[in-house]
């Protein structure tokens, strides 16, 4: 029988073959751990043409040899296992633009864990660059064609390849980035999220009227100046502080609140939507402090995009209203664009540890926090007090916004047993070992936080006092641990949901569930007693509220400003 492929192609075709039975069954595999349905991925031939283009392109760059096929498939499975490995931890669909979030990750992860990412990344490429068959540089060229066109197209017409991109894909769902990846893969929703934020960047240039943005900004201040009670704000932003209680299925040993923060607040705590889990703590701070979502449309990280630039936040707001407007940062300064970014905001004073800012005037010492890596609130807090007392001598007459962001309860949520022994035991089917870490963790900061607000409430009892989690943790699994245990019992994105603390006068009141953003209305409305939201349009009392996409212009009109 003759076979009707010639003998060179077989090898190739066969290879091809199995690479892409390789994918599914990697697919396959992520999925049973809790990563993308493979339902609908007959549905993903855009993506398909993509990887077996990659994968040829790379297949002709390679010499001959033994190791060609693996080599060539080596960087599409890593691409893969990155953006999975980012579903799983962080709950969102890995972008281009997430490698600018590199540099902050290598600082956080342990060193063991560094050294096995560049041994897993590095290795393969290494292996390619060497095996890559440079005595034919037209074929190098011919082969380099199609993703420089894909490159090109992206850069130059943006707007023209998303329009092309959605006529041929099955559909881009709008309310998830994880079903759009379930319908048209991987790599082609990365092409397409990249060329829709160039497209946005070409997007904001109308909403760019500096005189215009800061007469409108200016306006809004003086309309406030009458009604405003000029009292002082202590807002806390709280490292993944997870309240062990909204776990449906998880039986505790004890009371996982402390009896000094249960008298303080009781019942009266509440809760705040997150735009995200488990990291990125500065998308919090993005939301809280400048009143508009993150919509990710120019990065992944809003803090990456400014520049310096009047943004037009809540501090600047308070700050033309005779507040002093300080931040205190617990960790390093260089986190996520950190000092640009407060600067924007209109922070007149930035205080970070001594330690990662040793040439700055400062308060903070960050100190050895040793096994448990992080500065302890119990250890932060303290600091904290001593400044508002220091403020309250040498300014009697100034209102103070006195912003602060902890860092204890980062993961993986060390312990020191010395210092803190576990007090409270976890009975759980859903075995996560980073679990019962957190909930004595939740033990000890509920103990220095009521410390903390019971000395607050001495020193300056006519002050508003607002606490807010910037996210849950990780814990182990991610996502499925949560789900497992019947979060917030497993409502709609139940994993987005944080507590919050509220005390007015030394009262906690509580509001309906709010979403981060919805902070700067909250704190200006208690401000003025109500009046600023009887004129203008806050959502914040509202329990039926818009989606976030109905914020875009507000969201790009300050994005403009901020990356000026």
């Amino acid at each position: 029988m003759i076979n009707p492929l010639p003998g060179r192609w077989r090898w190739p075709l066969l290879h091809v073959a199995l690479f892409l039975v390789g994918i599914y069954l990697y697919s396959l595999l992520v999925e049973f751990v809790g990563g993308f349905s493979t339902q609908v991925m007959y549905r993903q031939w855009p993506e398909a043409l993509l990887v077996l283009s990659f994968y040829g392109l790379l297949y002709a760059l390679l010499r001959p040899s033994r190791w060609r096929p693996w080599l060539a498939a080596a960087p599409i499975l890593l691409i893969y296992l990155t953006h999975d490995v980012f579903y799983l931890a962080y709950g969102k669909v890995f972008r281009f633009i997430n490698v600018a979030e590199l540099p902050e990750l290598l600082q956080i992860l342990p060193p063991l864990y560094v050294v096995l990412l560049f041994l897993l990344f590095l290795a393969p490429v290494t292996v390619i660059l060497w095996q890559i068959d440079y005595r034919r540089p037209l074929r190098i060229l011919l082969a380099c064609l199609p993703l420089l066109l894909v490159v090109s197209l992206i850069k130059a017409t943006p707007e023209a390849f998303a329009t092309g991109f959605k006529t041929l894909v099955y559909e881009i769902v709008k309310y998830s980035d994880g079903k759009s990846v379930e319908t048209n893969g991987r790599l082609a929703m990365m092409l397409y999220r990249e060329a829709e934020r160039e497209g946005v960047l070409r997007a904001i240039q109308p909403y760019l009227n500096r005189p215009g943005y800061d007469k409108a900004f200016t306006g809004e201040v003086e309309r406030i100046r009458p009604h405003l009670q000029a009292r002082n704000v202590h807002l806390l932003i709280l490292e993944s502080f997870l309240d062990p209680r909204l776990f449906h299925d998880l039986k505790l040993s004890r009371d996982p609140v402390h009896p000094d923060f249960a008298a303080l607040f009781g019942d009266q705590l509440g809760l705040s939507r997150s735009p995200l889990f488990g990291g990125a703590t500065s998308q919090a701070e993005f939301e809280v402090l400048c009143g508009v979502p993150a919509l990710e449309q120019l990065s992944s990280i809003e803090f990456n995009t400014f520049t310096g630039a009047p943004a037009r936040c809540l501090p600047d707001f308070l700050g033309r209203l005779g507040y002093r407007v300080t931040a205190s940062n617990a960790y390093k300064p260089n986190f996520f664009n950190t000092q640009p970014a407060y600067r924007g905001m209109g922070f007149a004073e930035q205080y970070f540890s001594r330690e990662f800012l040793p040439r700055e005037p400062t308060y903070l010492t960050f100190g050895d926090p040793g096994l448990e890596e992080y500065i302890f609130d119990g250890d932060l807090l303290p600091q904290n007090l001593a400044f508002v007392r220091r403020h309250l001598a040498e300014h009697p007459g100034q209102p103070l916004f006195n912003y602060l962001l902890t860092i204890f309860g980062h993961t993986p949520h060390n312990e020191d047993l010395d210092k803190r022994p576990r007090l409270i035991k976890v009975e759980t089917p859903h075995n996560d070992e980073h679990l019962e870490r957190v909930v004595n963790h939740f033990y000890y900061r509920t103990e220095a936080l009521a410390a903390y607000v019971r000395e607050l409430i001495t020193l300056d009892p006519d002050s508003l006092i607002v606490l807010v989690s910037d996210h849950v943790p990780p814990l182990q699994f991610g996502p499925p641990t949560y789900k497992a245990l019947g979060y917030m019992g497993n409502i709609e994105g139940s994993h987005f949901y944080n507590r919050i603390a509220i005390l007015d006068r030394g009262r906690p009141v509580t509001y309906p569930p709010l979403r981060h953003f919805d902070f700067p209305d909250l704190i200006v409305d208690t401000l003025t007693g109500g009046r600023y939201c009887a004129t203008a349009e806050c959502d914040y009392l509202s329990t039926t509220k818009p989606p976030r996409e109905d914020y875009a212009d507000q969201y790009l009109a300050l994005m403009a400003h901020a990356s000026e």
